[in-house]
């Protein structure tokens, strides 16, 4: 009985993958440079200023490194490390930080992590299946944060 009951919760535990686990299983690839990190700032930039949201944006390369930043005006100062951060940890990661943020809901765990932020808006880019960067936006909401990202995030393909 008891081998049964820790199939069932083991079990149990994969029926609820963790949101960013599909990222999770993604290499690291090399097709992130500069004008592309640029375009995906600028993406991300028009986002923010079509719906008047005053933001940093980070892009970092395959191994956490800066690559392009963006503060817009009257961005909050706190936010410039913060969009740092987020886009570190979704890279790290492998995993959007919505992932840790939902996470942290009912496993306090999460907030132990090393590197780990527990806010929206930090996503990795993929291209060809290869997680090549990710941005990290801040100085809105978490879910204006995380909207701001995906402009590039989604589009990275097409920049």
């Amino acid at each position: 009985m008891k081998l049964w009951t820790a199939g069932l919760a083991l079990g149990a535990a994969f029926a609820f993958v963790p949101a960013g686990m599909a990222y999770a299983q993604q290499a690291y690839g090399n097709a992130l440079n500069l004008d592309l990190a640029r375009k995906c700032i600028a993406a991300a930039e028009a986002e923010a200023n079509k719906n008047n949201w005053a933001m940093a944006i980070s892009i970092v390369d395959n191994g956490g490194h800066l690559m392009a930043f963006a503060r817009m005006a009257d961005t909050q100062i706190a936010s410039i490390r913060i969009s740092m951060d987020k886009a570190r940890a979704a890279n790290n990661f492998k995993r959007p930080t919505k992932a840790f943020q939902d996470r942290a809901a009912t496993d306090v765990a999460v907030l132990g992590l090393p590197g780990a932020i527990t806010s929206e808006g930090g996503l990795p880019l993929v291209l060809d299946g290869k997680i090549i960067g990710a941005i990290g936006s801040s100085g809105g909401t978490s879910a204006q944060d995380g909207q701001t990202s995906k402009a590039c995030a989604e589009n990275i393909g097409k920049l």
